[in-house]
């Protein structure tokens, strides 16, 4: 861990922020400001969050009582209360707001999108002589469509966007994940859309507005592809049942749990020969993923008796070495003992008062930049006597608006070396925000999420460029191919670095040096350079070589001991988890890096993990074992303050709602609208936790109401009363979500040789319209020509020269296709 001798090294200092709202989603958004040494200001009311109450308290707090995980979320911040609902107070807030670079903004959340109109910082926008901050607003679900005034709440958000219907048994109910989760989502995409603004700040101020249910569908979004294919079950398959291959899920051992993912042919055959079953390795009815996912009971049969023959330990360095994506599926306290972990600092010490506990670090390393190694929560009201003298109100920054619809990237050149999901994400995020993104593949080494299977179909039908998949995450991009492993290839990536900003990659660690083009080769052609890597655990280590996928993220992080019942094994969710979670950390890093590139004129070399990114999910559970040394075990789809909260049954087959009562009188709202009038007599469920005592009999009467109607009409009657409650939707049917269509979430493009497919918009708006699509994914190679000739100044001949010998092309070649079908870490 990096020691800070000097605040103003950190890569957002001098920045004042303003954090008013509520909820974790806004608190990790500043929290991310404030651990890079930003001054954030968070407002709250005289009777402050209600994340406050979250478990675990910190008993016998000298100051107040305070919730570890609230205190996590707000290391570094100064705290201001707002005294009422008076004139002179948000006159007061407005002043401040003034004073100010960024406004984080989620009042929406309580107060409905109304506020929307009303800036915090009044309406003097047009005035040159008062600044304009940079704004990013928090909504449930948008400004506009047909959900734009209900009720929400985070699960209800991913509920709806198709992100809970898929992990739990076959019988349901699906699993319902702890809201922090989806929250840190949305505080990474509010916090990606503000650093964004300051990195076009010589426009002028930016105003975007954020759905969490939109951010939410991101998390899925690899199904929506899925789905348009043809290659989606449409169904829950079970419990570790992953929809594109099997065996893909979590084993025990003789001591401790084992992740395993087999996606190829070689994988396949190395598990088979490692657990001492070798004969099934050639077994036509295991042939690919797909296939193995008919037989997967048939398979758990011999492999999960051959599995407790080892420890996980075992397994993990057997495996490891046979280059097969496996990894421990840790405890928290297994977790918390992890030597990779700590020698990377991922554990960092949160006080509040006298207390202190270990949290996470935010996953950004950026060495003498940031972030803090953990720091103290500000008690609540601590700053106001500074903030309301002329002292802390004397600041000055000068910013109008900027224009509508100009991109603050747009000067900004990124190289994209990376495949898959979560490189191609972090690439996107740039992308979509108006930087030239160049997705260098080769002809040779295609990006696998073309395609994996290398048959002459693949090769003569270019089914290459018919996955939807890929072209959801490629948008906004030129693609060009090199190949790489030739010096004629190289030397023209050397060429295209010297002009670029950055690199993004996800290679698997060794690739790139071996290669030649590692950091230290890339920075002597442009010393300015930023480089964004992302393996699983980070370069550098013990475990820099392990082979991961999304779902081996999700397993290492240990956040399966904490998804499902007690009753079943720890759980993964239905998809590829710690793709989108790296996507989002490594646009973000990107971003942050490239604004402390433009301010200290020096590159620098981010050496992301993945893992790291996804210890954020299991926070509450890290901060739960540090502060009582012990966690809660698996206990379903229960919430951690509201109740009654869960996942209900509805009429018809495997038709659910969401339901979540917020407050007390919600509780009364809801005895009624279910009929259940001695429920709302009795005073000992008055308050939530009198209703918790009970939540079994409660969950029954809910549960018999609601499978009298439909999920949609249970959403509409709780939703009309008040009360937060969405439907269940399989991805499959959030394609045809009347809100997202009616927003403009999806729309119908273009593209060669793939057709006419659904496409997502950016997830962050200026205006109540999507922010375009500039461009369909790229087909492969179809802008090398263009980039050669423009960037580099290549003539004609040139580029003829490099396609007669293979260098670029167009069209996928067999030549040094891994036919071991082994892909590099994505």
């Amino acid at each position: 861990m990096i020691k800070h001798e000097s605040a103003s090294q950190l890569a957002l200092a001098g920045l004042r922020v303003l954090e008013i709202g509520s909820g974790a989603a806004l608190a990790y958004a500043g929290k991310l400001f404030a651990d890079f040494g930003a001054e954030v200001i968070k407002v709250e009311d005289s009777d402050g969050d209600a994340l406050r109450m979250a478990p675990p308290l910190l008993e016998n707090s000298d100051i107040e009582q305070q919730s570890a995980l609230n205190a996590w979320l707000n290391t570094n911040k100064r705290n201001v209360t707002l005294g009422g609902n008076r004139i002179e107070e948000h006159a007061w807030l407005a002043r401040l707001a003034k004073t100010c670079d960024v406004v984080l903004d989620a009042r929406a959340l309580s107060e409905g999108i109304k506020v929307l109109k009303r800036p915090v910082y009044g309406a003097s926008e047009a005035a040159n002589s008062e600044n304009v901050p940079i704004e990013v607003c928090l909504t449930w679900f948008g400004q506009s469509g047909p959900y734009s005034k209900l009720v929400g709440t985070t699960a209800v958000c991913r509920a709806l966007a198709g992100a809970v219907y898929g992990s739990g048994a076959v019988e349901g109910p699906p699993h319902l994940p702890h809201d922090l989760q989806t929250d840190i989502v949305a505080g990474i995409g509010a916090f990606s859309s503000a650093v964004s603004a300051l990195l076009g700040e010589s426009d002028g101020s930016r105003r975007y507005v954020l759905s969490i249910h939109e951010l939410a569908f991101s998390v899925v979004e690899m199904e929506a592809g899925m789905v348009q294919d043809g290659r989606h079950p449409k169904a829950r398959l079970g419990i570790n049942r992953f929809c594109t291959t099997h065996p893909g899920g979590i084993y025990n051992t003789r001591d401790g749990w084992i992740g395993i993912f087999a996606h190829t042919a070689p994988q396949w055959a190395a598990l088979c020969m490692a657990v001492g079953h070798p004969e099934h390795a050639q077994d036509p009815r295991f042939v690919n993923g797909p296939t193995r996912m008919k037989h997967a009971d048939e398979i758990d049969q011999f492999l999960a008796p051959a599995l407790l023959a080892k420890t996980a330990q075992e397994w993990f360095e057997q495996l490891g070495k046979a280059k097969f994506p496996a990894v421990l599926v840790p405890t928290m306290d297994e977790l918390l003992a992890q030597q990779v972990h700590r020698e990377r600092g991922a554990f960092v010490p949160v006080k509040s008062g006298a207390k202190q506990f270990e949290g996470v670090v935010v996953p950004f390393p950026l060495d003498d930049a940031g972030p803090l190694p953990g720091g103290s929560a500000p008690v609540k009201g601590a700053d106001n006597q500074f903030y309301r003298t002329d002292a802390g109100l004397a600041r000055r920054v000068r910013r109008t608006r900027a224009k509508v619809a100009v991109p603050p990237l747009r000067k900004i050149r990124v190289i994209d070396l990376t495949m898959g999901w979560a490189g191609p994400l972090a690439a996107r995020t740039l992308a979509d925000f108006g930087a030239e993104v160049i997705k260098v593949e080769g002809a040779q080494y295609p990006d696998w999420w073309r395609g994996t299977h290398y048959t002459d179909e693949f090769y003569n039908e270019r089914l290459y460029e018919k996955n939807s998949n890929f072209a959801l995450m490629n948008r906004n991009k030129l693609g060009i191919t090199l190949d790489l492993t030739r010096q004629e290839g190289r030397a023209v990536l050397l060429e295209l670095v010297r002009t670029a900003d950055i690199v993004i990659e996800n290679y698997s660690t060794e690739v790139l040096p071996k290669l030649g083009l590692d950091y230290a080769a890339l920075s002597k052609v442009n010393e300015r350079l930023v480089m964004v890597s992302m393996p699983a655990f980070g370069g550098g280590n013990k475990w820099s070589t392990t082979r991961a996928y999304g779902g081996t993220l999700e397993q290492a992080s240990g956040l399966p001991h904490h998804t499902g019942f007690a009753q079943n094994p720890p759980s993964l969710t239905s998809y590829a988890y710690g793709d989108p979670i790296g996507g989002w950390n490594g646009g973000a890093a990107a971003l942050l890096s490239l604004l402390v590139q433009t301010r200290t004129g020096k590159g620098r070399h981010v050496n992301l993990s993945q893992v790291e990114c996804m210890l954020s999910m299991v926070a509450p559970f890290i901060v739960e074992h540090s502060v009582c040394g012990k966690t809660t075990p698996r206990n379903g789809n229960v919430h951690p303050i509201f109740s009654p909260h869960g996942v209900y049954p509805c009429a018809g087959n495997d038709e659910w709602v969401v339901l979540s009562v917020t407050n007390d009188t919600q509780w009364q709202t809801l005895v009624y609208v279910i009929g259940a009038p001695h429920l709302g007599s009795d005073s000992s469920l008055n308050q939530v936790g009198g209703r918790r005592s009970q939540q079994q009999q409660i969950d029954a009467h809910i549960s018999a109401w609601s499978k009298q109607r439909s999920a949609d009409n249970a959403m509409r009657e709780l939703q009309m009363a008040g009360i937060a409650a969405g439907v269940v939707e399989p991805v499959w049917r959030v394609l045809d979500d009347p809100h997202l269509n009616d927003r403009g979430f999806f729309k119908k493009i273009a593209r060669t040789y793939l057709g006419e497919y659904l496409a997502t918009t950016p997830w962050f708006r200026e205006t109540a319209a999507p922010t375009q699509i500039v461009r369909p994914a790229p087909t492969l190679g179809e802008h090398s020509r263009e980039v050669f000739s423009r960037v580099l100044g290549m003539t004609r001949q040139q580029q003829q020269a490099l396609e007669d010998c293979g260098i670029t092309g167009t069209s996928a070649t067999r030549k040094k296709l891994p036919g071991a079908g082994e892909k590099r870490f994505f």
